[in-house]
């Protein structure tokens, strides 16, 4: 059979359709290709920088769906439906609100893939594709698959290789749809695996895209003992309670680590313990033992903050912005905090009656990236839209990022980390202004 896989972009621009410049590798859908027999024809088709071509035949159609791609998923699942393609839809979206998703789709997959995909392919090949397939959440590639990376050639993603160490996360944040997906569990690949699948790549940078990189701290410390060797560069993303140990902190360092995204979330302990982030709410001192100890060990952090909790106003998310171009963060992110379905922030809100958009934001025509999709306490939605967009534009302003870049400690500590800062820092400045407000989907 043709098998047929797509990763759908999140919507179109006010006069032109979106093109991700940033766009990374589809890892899960690279694993999702190497699940499956060689038998089989593979194809996969990126909606963030190509043109699907619905008229090319196929015998499936495999869509991941986030929640910020739904929409669009939607849209693309039509096309091939109207040809008499049939559908089936996989992703995190999916578990949350399976309901949902099933309206647009012949077939959906709830869980991890790497023990039923086989079974869907035979399912198809025999013309008994089932409404609902269910996979418990659990270790990625099981007996040493690896995704198939040819597909990803001539795609222009960014020159970094994704893997996954592990899945999910051992906290529990009230606005994070992983860990109600995987349940508050952590679940870690066999190391011997990790490494020959680095020892096969071209590129000796890595992303491992880990829910929580430091959700085990022993198993990490493992890990980098063994990437010592290697002489690879690799980032992650791991809570910032990692700074707590200082012989974790070394061995990332010597093993190539350059910096992890870090989930600050918030400079107040009252939102902290809204969103309920136990990892940063220990022994809070607004984060100078950990920051001082991230600089020590020339950690390029990527500081990720949520905006509009309770305690939240206009004036705090600026001294937010104020606070992360301080401390010369490599990048930061300000978020809007998002009521996903199905998460604990969500199910309050709704209690409260305080979402906007009918509750489906990522579904309603009028909701646009970057909108607040629920009601404030001290603000409007407007504000905490307008104030979040107005950090992200003075931190990516030409004096903030010049400022950032002269940290001698992380962004000029060697050159080749200095070309990356300015790399990703003009890239990232340009997402900033072209994805404001886009509208979700392309009809």
């Amino acid at each position: 059979m043709k098998i047929t896989l797509i990763k759908p972009t999140i919507g179109r621009l006010e006069h032109s359709l979106y093109v991700d410049e940033g766009r990374m590798e589809p890892l899960m859908l690279g694993v999702l290709a190497g699940l499956t027999p060689d038998e089989h024809e593979v194809v996969l088709h990126d909606d963030r920088m190509e043109s699907i071509p619905y008229d090319e035949p196929t015998d499936l159609v495999a869509i991941t769906v986030e929640t910020y791609t739904a929409r669009r998923a939607y849209e693309i699942a039509s096309e091939y439906r109207e040809r008499g393609v049939p559908v089936i839809m996989g992703g995190m979206h999916v578990s949350l609100v399976p309901e949902e998703v099933g309206q647009y789709a012949d077939s959906i997959f709830i869980g991890d893939a790497e023990t039923l995909w086989a079974h869907v392919l035979d399912d198809v090949k025999h013309n008994k594709l089932q409404k609902v397939y269910k996979a418990p959440p659990g270790i990625g590639q099981i007996g040493g698959v690896k995704p198939r990376r040819d597909l990803y050639k001539g795609k222009g993603y960014l020159p970094m290789s994704l893997m996954q160490f592990s899945r999910g996360c051992r906290y529990e944040c009230n606005f994070c749809a992983v860990s109600r997906y995987f349940d508050k569990k952590h679940y870690i690949r066999r190391i011997d695996e990790v490494l020959e699948e680095i020892a096969e790549q071209d590129r000796k940078f890595i992303f491992f895209v880990d829910d929580n990189i430091a959700s085990h701290k022993h198993a990490l410390k493992e890990l980098c003992q063994e990437l010592i060797p290697m002489k690879i560069n690799w980032i992650s993303q791991a809570s910032l309670d990692i700074t707590h140990d200082k012989e974790i902190m070394k061995l990332m360092a010597d093993s190539g680590c350059i910096g992890n995204v870090m989930g600050f979330e918030s400079i107040t302990p009252e939102s902290l313990k809204d969103a309920k982030k136990v990892s940063n709410i220990r022994g809070f001192s607004n984060y100078e033992r950990e920051i001082e100890t991230l600089r020590d060990h020339a950690m390029q952090t990527w500081a990720a903050f949520t905006l509009g909790y309770d305690n939240d106003t206009y004036d705090s998310v600026l001294a937010t912005m104020e606070f992360a171009r301080k401390n010369k963060f490599t990048f930061a992110a300000f978020n809007i905090l998002m009521p996903y379905p199905n998460t604990p922030l969500y199910e309050q809100l709704e209690r409260e009656n305080r979402l906007l958009y009918y509750g489906k934001w990522w579904l309603h025509p009028e909701y646009r990236f970057n909108q607040a999709a629920f009601i404030p306490t001290r603000m409007t939605s407007d504000e905490l839209t307008k104030a979040c967009h107005e950090a992200r534009e003075q931190f990516n302003s030409i004096p903030s990022l010049l400022y950032r870049f002269s940290d001698v400690k992380t962004n000029l500590k060697s050159l080749w980390r200095a070309t990356n800062f300015l790399r990703y820092a003009l890239l990232f400045r340009k997402e900033v202004y072209k994805k404001h407000r886009m509208k979700f989907g392309l009809k």
